[in-house]
């Protein structure tokens, strides 16, 4: 069963908030059918520690004012490499560039189908940047 339309609007909700804050490379994707925990991964780059903060505290802003949700968990705010929130129905994961590229999170979950996230082309994944080409 795909992702319910309330997951899909908290991920839009999120991606926009991270696309505001000058996050990169973001990416969603449906992992309903994979895991009963939640439904969407979303998985943004951030150029340091400070804005991969940043970031994760606008969007925990955002889906508290917009849509009433708090998270339910936060995990790896000590070093601010790759901070995990996790809002049941999404799981956001924001990363440095170069830990993204490490985890490469998309790889392990590269048979779910990718979120239409509503962002401007500029903010979305490519596939050129998931299969290593500049």
């Amino acid at each position: 069963m795909p992702a319910t339309p309330e997951a899909t609007a908290l991920a839009r909700t999120a991606a926009a908030t991270a696309a505001d804050k000058l996050g990169t490379d973001i990416v969603g994707l449906d992992v309903s059918a994979q895991l009963a925990l939640t439904d969407i991964f979303v998985i943004v780059s951030a150029s340091n520690e400070r804005q991969v903060r940043a970031i994760v505290d606008a969007i925990e802003e955002s889906l508290l004012k917009e849509h009433g949700v708090k998270r339910v968990r936060r995990e790896g705010s000590g070093e601010g490499h790759w901070i995990l929130i996790d809002f049941d129905d999404i799981v956001v994961h924001v990363f440095t560039e170069e830990d993204r590229q490490f985890y490469a999170l998309e790889r392990l979950w590269s048979d779910c189908p990718v979120v239409d996230l509503a962002l401007a082309p500029a903010a979305v994944g490519t596939d050129a940047s998931a299969a290593g080409e500049d």
